[in-house]
C-alpha cells in the first residue's frame, strides 16, 4: 500500500490537479457526448479539461519557483504552503476558465481556496477543514450563478458538500463521502431537469465534477474509487437503452427560454466589487446563463445574449475586459427550452475568425462568425482555434486568421479539425479588414468551394494598412523611426513616419487611394483621436468621387487605426 497523505497539504493539491487532469482527459469525449443542456456545441468535457489544465499549470509554476529558489548554496526552501498551492490553483482556473461549466468549476476551486488559504489557515487541512472547504465551494458557486437550477453541477456540488459534512474522519474519509454523495446526486439529475430525462443522460457538468472528486479520493487514499470510471452514471435507468442521445450540447446552470440567445460571451474583467454588482444586473437583463466568478479585482464573466456588443460594452463600463471570446451558436443550435438537436441538425457552414479588438469581435459575431480575440502580445494558439471551430458546430468551416503571423497556427488547427471529419478552408487573410471584406460576400447557401473562392477573391482585392505608434527606435522601409513616432504601414511595410496621428493617417489613406478603390473601411481603436474617423471620411468625400466609407469601433486592438481599401 503506497504512503498517502491523511491531510490535505500543498503536495496533495499538486497531486490532485495532476490526477484530475488525467481523469478529465480520459472522460472528456464522453462528457462532451452526453451534454444536452442548454446549447448544442458539445464542449463541456473539453472546457472542464482546459480549465483544470490552467489550474494545474499554475500550481506547477508555484512548485517550480520554490524548487529554483532552493538551489542556492546554503539556502533551504521548505516548498510552497497549502495556501500558496490553493491560491495558485484557484487563480489558474479563474484565468483559464472555459464555458459555463469551466467557469463554475473555477468558482468551486476558488471557494475551497478561500477556506484553506485564510489568514488563520493551518499548513495543512484535516478532514474537518476539507469538509468546510467543500461546503464553502458549493455555496459560493451557487451564489455566482444568477438563476441557479437544480439538476445541474450545482446540485451535485451541494450534495458532495452535504455528504462530506456528515463525516467525522480524516481527509480520505471526507473525500470518499463527497464522491459518493456527488455520484448519487448525479444519478438523480434527470429527475430534476426534464431535458436530461428526455435525452436519457445525466448532467454533463455534474459528471465532470464527479470525475474531479474521484481524483481527490485517489489523491488522499492511494486508491481510485472502485470501478469509478465504469460506475459513473451516464444514462438514466428509466430510459430505453436503445435511445440515442442528441448531438452534444454545452451545460449551464441557468434554464433559458425557448430558442435561447444567439451568442456566448466570455471575458476576464478587472473591476471593483461595486461595479461588478451593477454589471450582473445589466447582463442579467440582456440574456441568460449568467455566471460571474472571482473577486479581489479579477473576475470571469460568462453570459448568453443576443447582443454581444452590449455585453462587451457593459464590461467596458464596469472595468477592463480582456481575453474576450464571442461564439455564435448558429441557426441550428437550440437551448434546452427548445427542440433538441440531432446529428442531422448540425450547422452546414460557419466562419471562424481571429480579431484584434473587442469591437471587431462583436462585429464579426453579429455577422454570424465565431470570433477569437487576439490581444496584443497574446496570439491564440492552434488549440484555441481548434476549440473555436468545434464550438461553431458545423460540417464546413471557413477560417480567417486575419494576421500573416497566424497563418501557420491556423493551418495546424485546420489540419487537426479535418481529422475529425470537418471540412475546413483556410483563407490567408492578413488583416481584420480583409476578413471583413471576405465576410461581406459570404453566402452559406452557395456551394462550399464557390463560397471560399468568392471570400478569397474579396480578401485578396482589399489592400490593408494600419496606423500605430513606435515603441522603440528601429530601421524601417521609410527610414529610421524613434520611440513615439506615428507609423503608417501599408500591406505590412512602414510607408509613412509622422508625428501627428491624424496627419499620418491621412497620408496613408491618400497613398492607398492613389491606386484607386471603391470602398474604404476604417476600424478605429481606443487610442485614436475622436475626430480621426470624421477627418478621413471628409477626405474621401471631398477628394475621391464615387468612393464610399464605413467606420467601425475596434476597441483595444493594438493598432490605433486599421484601413482597408477594396
Amino acid at each position: 500500500m503506497p504512503q498517502v497523505p491523511q491531510t490535505f497539504d500543498a503536495l496533495a493539491v499538486r497531486a490532485w490537479c495532476g490526477l484530475a487532469l488525467d481523469a478529465l482527459g480520459r472522460a472528456r469525449e464522453e462528457i462532451d457526448a452526453i451534454n444536452v443542456y442548454p446549447v448544442a456545441d458539445g464542449d463541456t468535457g473539453t472546457n472542464l479539461y482546459l480549465t483544470l489544465e490552467s489550474a494545474a499549470t499554475a500550481v506547477e509554476a508555484v512548485f517550480a519557483g520554490h524548487e529554483a529558489g532552493g538551489t542556492h548554496p546554503g539556502r533551504t526552501d521548505p516548498g510552497p504552503t497549502l495556501a500558496d498551492a490553493v491560491r495558485a490553483m484557484a487563480h489558474g482556473a479563474l484565468i483559464g476558465a472555459r464555458g459555463n461549466s469551466g467557469t463554475i468549476l473555477a468558482q468551486l476551486l476558488r471557494g475551497m481556496a478561500q477556506v484553506l488559504a485564510g489568514d488563520d489557515a493551518p499548513p495543512y487541512a484535516d478532514g474537518r477543514g476539507l469538509g468546510l472547504a467543500l461546503r464553502h465551494a458549493a455555496d459560493s458557486a451557487r451564489q455566482a450563478v444568477a438563476h441557479p437550477v437544480e439538476g445541474t453541477v450545482l446540485t451535485v456540488a451541494s450534495a458532495a458538500a452535504d455528504a462530506a459534512g456528515d463525516v467525522d474522519g480524516d481527509c480520505g474519509a471526507v473525500a470518499r463521502a463527497a464522491h459518493e454523495g456527488a455520484r448519487a446526486a448525479l444519478a438523480e439529475t434527470p429527475d430534476r431537469l426534464e431535458v436530461l430525462r428526455r435525452a436519457g443522460v445525466v448532467d454533463a457538468g455534474g459528471r465532470g465534477l464527479v470525475t474531479v472528486l474521484a481524483a481527490l479520493v485517489e489523491t488522499l487514499t492511494g486508491e481510485a474509487p472502485r470501478g469509478a470510471a465504469a460506475r459513473e452514471p451516464r444514462l438514466h435507468a428509466r430510459v430505453d437503452a436503445a435511445h440515442t442521445p442528441p448531438e452534444p450540447c454545452a451545460d449551464a446552470a441557468d434554464a433559458p427560454g425557448p430558442g435561447g440567445p444567439a451568442f456566448e460571451v466570455i471575458y476576464l474583467l478587472e473591476a471593483e466589487d461595486a461595479a461588478v454588482a451593477r454589471l450582473r444586473d445589466r447582463l442579467d437583463a440582456l440574456g441568460d446563463s449568467l455566471v460571474v466568478v472571482g473577486g479581489d479585482g479579477l473576475w470571469n464573466v460568462h453570459v448568453h445574449v443576443d447582443d454581444a456588443g452590449a455585453a462587451v460594452e457593459a464590461g467596458v463600463e464596469a472595468g477592463r475586459p480582456y481575453r474576450i471570446r464571442i461564439t455564435h451558436f448558429g441557426a441550428g443550435d437550440a437551448h434546452a427550452g427548445g427542440a433538441e438537436r440531432t446529428p442531422a441538425e448540425r450547422v452546414q457552414r460557419a466562419v471562424v475568425a481571429v480579431v484584434p479588438g473587442e469591437g471587431l469581435a462583436a462585429l464579426y459575431a453579429e455577422a454570424g462568425a465565431t470570433a477569437v480575440l487576439a490581444r496584443p502580445g497574446e496570439p491564440p494558439a492552434s488549440g484555441e482555434l481548434v476549440q473555436a471551430v468545434r464550438r461553431a458546430h458545423a460540417r464546413e468551416v471557413v477560417l480567417l486568421p486575419n494576421d500573416a503571423e497566424l497563418r501557420h497556427t491556423a493551418a495546424a488547427a485546420a489540419e487537426q479539425v479535418r481529422a475529425e471529419g470537418v471540412r475546413v478552408a483556410l483563407i490567408p487573410t492578413r488583416s481584420a479588414v480583409q476578413g471583413i471584406a471576405a465576410l461581406a460576400v459570404h453566402e452559406p447557401e452557395r456551394r462550399f468551394d464557390e463560397d471560399v473562392v468568392a471570400m478569397t477573391s474579396a480578401a485578396g482585392a482589399t489592400r490593408y494598412a494600419e496606423v500605430t505608434v513606435a515603441e522603440r527606435q528601429s530601421w524601417t522601409m521609410a527610414g529610421i523611426c524613434q520611440a513615439g513616432d506615428v507609423l503608417g504601414l501599408v500591406d505590412g511595410d512602414v510607408a509613412v513616419i509622422g508625428q501627428d496621428l491624424t496627419e499620418t493617417a491621412l497620408a496613408v489613406l491618400d497613398r492607398m487611394l492613389a491606386a484607386g478603390g471603391e470602398l474604404v473601411t476604417l476600424v478605429v481603436g481606443d487610442g485614436a483621436p475622436e475626430s480621426v474617423a470624421e477627418r478621413l471620411q471628409t477626405r474621401v468625400r471631398e477628394g475621391y468621387l464615387a468612393v464610399d466609407t464605413v467606420a467601425y469601433h475596434g476597441g483595444r486592438q493594438g493598432s490605433v487605426l486599421l484601413i482597408g481599401v477594396e
